[in-house]
């Protein structure tokens, strides 16, 4: 069956520029949610406390109940908000105070942008009267950057009017020791972090820098790195077709190999055909458990960097990792 490499070494390493950047390891949450970006969840945590990370941000209650052994804190940014020391849960709207449990702790995520999740600015004072009527300890409150990683002054206006948040917060003398974050992967790599509570880094942690070229990158290192085994070899002979609907014709004599990865692994079936191993192109159709290459190789690499075969299926780099099955083996080098 295909197999995962996770190299410990380069996920430290990407570490280290966060902490370069932060001056602590205390104010880098990493982000574990969905498989640790198809990483895997307990290998990352467990990697994650090795390192010497005490905050992780996850989905849900289930995905923090697997790694809570490894952390002092957990962000959680999707479920109801329950009474636990250990987890603060994410607000994003009014609703989700009402149904929070009593005495549970949450972070209020205020709408500075992109329109997505969190309240809007005109109910920040609404709800910081009802968390504290609703008898909950409100930690943090928190927002998000949508055009980071995009050549744009988008990320500063949101910050001005995430600060302008903070003032609103602090001069409502409703509660003290509130962290304030709003920093992803692309905004730690574009601004100073040297003056933030917290950043919540994810993609970045796990090799990649989304930045556009023009900016002044800082080098991170994938950690992930994809493989399949040979399960049979065959010559073709000119004209004969391969795989599902014959969509593959040999334009001359050849030697191909199917391998062990197929969409049941979580490998992208669309626009897979465009798409080069190395320097070779898959022929025919993705099926469920192989793919088909002109090559012998016992062992093939899929990718050790993900971005080019992202850009060969026209998504992002995201995509193709969190879809990786749970139960393809992951190994730590």
């Amino acid at each position: 069956m295909a197999f995962i490499k996770i190299d410990r070494e380069n996920f430290f390493y990407n570490l280290n520029q966060f902490v370069e950047r932060t001056g602590s390891k205390d104010k880098i949450a990493i982000v574990l949610k969905d498989n640790a970006y198809g990483h895997g969840l307990e290998i990352m945590a467990k990697l994650s406390y090795e390192f010497g990370l005490t905050q992780a941000v996850v989905r849900d209650i289930n995905e923090a109940k697997s790694i809570d052994k490894y952390f002092k804190n957990i962000l959680i940014l999707g479920d109801r908000a329950v009474a636990n020391s250990k987890y603060s849960f994410a607000i994003n709207s009014l609703d989700d105070i009402e149904r929070a449990e009593i005495g549970s702790v949450v972070e209020l995520k205020v709408d500075t942008g992109m329109h997505r999740n969190g309240i809007a600015l005109d109910e920040l004072d609404s709800a910081l009267k009802l968390i504290e009527d609703r008898g909950l300890t409100l930690k943090g409150v928190m927002s998000h950057n949508r055009s980071a990683d995009e050549l744009s002054s988008e990320l500063f206006w949101q910050n001005r009017i995430f600060n302008q948040i903070k003032e609103r917060v602090k001069s409502s003398g409703r509660f003290k020791n509130i962290r304030f974050h709003s920093y992803n992967s692309a905004s730690a790599l574009r601004l100073d972090c040297k003056n933030q509570d917290l950043i919540r880094i994810g993609i970045g942690a796990y090799g990649y820098n989304e930045l556009p070229e023009v900016y002044n990158k800082i080098e991170l290192k994938p950690v992930l790195s994809l493989w399949a085994n040979r399960v049979a070899t065959r010559r073709l002979k000119r004209g004969q077709r391969v795989g599902y609907g014959g969509e593959y014709i040999a334009d001359r004599d050849m030697t191909i190999s199917t391998y062990d990865l197929g969409y049941g692994d979580g490998w992208i079936r669309s626009n897979s055909f465009k798409v080069h191993i190395g320097d070779l192109p898959i022929i025919g159709r993705v099926s469920m458990d192989y793919i088909s290459l002109e090559a012998i190789d016992d062992e093939i690499l899929i990718f050790d960097n993900v971005t080019k075969i992202a850009r060969e299926m026209r998504t992002i780099s995201y995509e193709i990792l969190t879809q990786l099955s749970k139960t393809v083996e992951r190994r730590v080098i």
